[in-house]
């Protein structure tokens, strides 16, 4: 096996997929796509090299800088709101007896399970103004009725609460796993030194579940900036602009405004600030760490 493993052709032969795969499938495509926003194609029939025109047209932009708002936006959402409650209840979880445990997370993570089309059409039929279950419920504790959560105004936040809620259960599960894999000993010692739930969760599940946390953010906001096929199902990033994503937004501009080569430029700004997050995400927890 060793002489096997030694041999530059096999080892060769065993890196090769990988590689063409990594080529093929994901730096060609960014270079193509570098390309195009250097031009004026619509997606069909010739296109001239146009240079920097379409980024300039891009700085001044404002429903590009609105999408990317609503994305950082979700972002933080995701961050401040989704995983704080993610964490806490998958530690409650896993403080939980065998049966109830197992149900509560097959609960959590269910609306993961579920097509994003089918989501996004039970969430129509929640927020709509006259028929919808929100405005039930506001009717019954004594609200007005026929409030238009997708309308001028609150059509972000609408949004945003289905992304959050949708979004919860995979956040959960990760960090249900992480918890998991902690040495339960630790639990055992801390409780034998007086150490209750809150104590242990501070000291003991937090600063081991750093590496945990770091994948779950980073995935959060690159999850935050490619979010596309719930919002175009819920509001196609209506009314107006309101609720426009990134992705949403290249979408439009790439296959129905027919500015194939804009479209790419778009692309080209997503995954340079997709590169530029991680990177900084990684130093702030790599700070964190060595403080």
């Amino acid at each position: 096996m060793h002489k096997a493993y030694s041999n530059k052709l096999v080892i060769l032969s065993l890196v090769l997929p990988g590689i063409l795969t990594f080529v093929f499938a994901v730096l060609a495509p960014i270079c193509l796509s570098v390309y195009y926003a250097l031009t004026d194609f619509s997606g069909l029939g010739d296109y001239n090299f146009i240079g920097g025109t379409n980024f300039i047209e891009l700085i001044h932009d404002t429903n590009f800088w609105l999408s990317l708002r609503n994305s950082l936006l979700l972002a933080a959402g995701f961050i401040l709101i989704q995983h704080p409650l993610a964490i806490i209840t998958a530690a409650i979880l896993d403080r939980l007896g065998k049966h109830a445990e197992g149900f509560f997370r097959c609960v959590y993570f269910l609306p993961n399970v579920i097509s994003v089309a089918i989501i996004a059409y039970l969430w129509k039929f929640i927020y709509n103004p006259s028929f919808g279950l929100l405005n039930n419920v506001i009717e019954i504790f004594g609200g007005k009725g026929e409030v238009n959560m997708l309308g001028t105004g609150t059509a972000i936040w609408a949004v945003l609460v289905v992304l959050i809620w949708h979004g919860f259960g995979w956040g959960m599960l990760i960090y249900y796993t992480g918890i998991k894999n902690i040495d339960p000993t630790l639990y055992e010692a801390a409780s034998i030194d007086g150490a209750d739930n809150k104590i242990s969760f501070l000291r003991i599940t937090l600063p081991l579940m750093k590496p945990v946390i770091q994948v779950n953010v980073t995935l959060a906001v690159i999850t935050a900036l490619k979010q596309m096929e719930t919002v175009y199902l819920l509001t196609n990033g209506g009314p107006g602009n309101e609720t426009q994503f990134m992705a949403n937004y290249l979408y439009k501009q790439a296959f129905s405004s027919f500015k194939y080569g804009y479209g790419n430029s778009i692309s080209v700004a997503f995954v340079s600030i997709c590169i530029l997050s991680t990177i900084i995400l990684n130093r702030i927890f790599k700070e964190k760490a060595e403080a």
